[in-house]
């Protein structure tokens, strides 16, 4: 009878156990009745991403990652299955990311839109619409990171190159040289001291000599207005400039009269001076033509003597 007894309690656990299963089993597909499937789609690292992750709409629990596979169609490539609830705002500019729940290292996967496309995205299981995934902060920070360590490293050897022996002879000489070049702009001040000392003489006798500049440029202008005035009252029409140009009129028509009044009587002096000349050229070649005329004959001695007419 006791063996009995313990099998009809192991029977009846087992049944129990059953009936639980069934219910825990229609109890997690309940709500996915309703949810609709979408495919996330990307060649990034998932780590930590497991089926059964939780999905979030900026924050917001919406769904469940059912199913994580590689793409057979794009190599590299991996397709995360999830399923969301109807009412969550899927559009044409929503993507998803990788987040991570504080220090466990269980990622979910984090959806957001960034407005670009306000366009509702059907989805059905016999057309699966994708999602696109984008760059976590983490995979960011490792990408930078990287980034990061790569311009530290090339950092690193350059201050190493510097660092050479050759290189620091050279910068130690060139900080004796900029130690030199600091004594000499020091000793500088003492060299301008004297300088400086014959400052104020030389502010006050530039001060003097401004205040004659000044002086003459005043004067120089009342100077040139003086002669404004002058050139005024000249080229007036009842000026010096008009009378000396009338005067000058005058002459000019005097000149021409007398000009052609003494014209022929010049005309005359000069024949009568040819005249003149001619006479005297007789007189000197013949005296005696005086006395006795054009017509005496030349005697002996003179010039034109002829000798058998006698």
């Amino acid at each position: 009878m006791e063996n009995k007894a313990h099998a009809l309690l192991a029977g009846v656990f087992t049944l129990l156990l059953l009936i639980a299963a069934i219910f825990v089993a229609m109890w997690f597909n309940r709500d996915k009745g309703g949810q609709i499937p979408y495919e996330m789609v990307t060649k990034l690292s998932i780590p930590g991403l497991n089926p059964q992750a939780a999905v979030r709409y900026r924050g917001l629990e919406v769904g469940r990652v059912n199913a994580i596979h590689f793409d057979p169609q794009v190599p590299g490539q991996i397709l995360v299955l999830l399923s969301v609830k109807p009412d969550t705002p899927i559009t044409k500019s929503t993507f998803g990311s990788l987040g991570y729940q504080g220090v466990t290292g269980i990622a979910y996967v984090q959806l957001d839109d960034d407005g670009s496309n306000p366009v509702r995205v059907a989805s059905s299981r016999e057309h699966i619409a994708r999602i696109e995934m984008r760059a976590s902060l983490f995979d960011k920070l490792q990408i930078k990171g990287l980034a990061i360590l790569d311009k530290a490293e090339r950092l690193t050897d350059r201050f190493n190159t510097l660092m050479a022996p050759e290189n620091q002879k050279a910068v130690i000489a060139a900080f004796d040289n900029v130690s030199r070049a600091a004594l000499e702009i020091e000793a500088i001040p003492k060299q301008l001291e004297p300088t400086l000392k014959k400052l104020p003489t030389l502010t006050a006798e530039a001060s003097l000599t401004l205040s004659s500049i000044k002086k003459l440029a005043n004067e120089t202008s009342a100077l040139s207005n003086n002669l404004n005035k002058l050139t005024t009252q000249l080229q007036a029409p009842d000026g010096a400039v008009a009378k000396l140009s009338n005067a000058a009129d005058q002459v000019g028509a005097v000149a021409e009269k007398i000009e052609d009044q003494a014209l022929p009587l010049t005309h005359d002096v000069q024949s009568s001076m040819r005249s003149l000349d001619r006479t005297i050229d007789r007189i000197n070649e013949r005296p005696q033509s005086i006395l006795f005329g054009n017509g005496v004959t030349p005697g002996p001695g003179e010039p034109g003597f002829d000798a058998s007419s006698h």
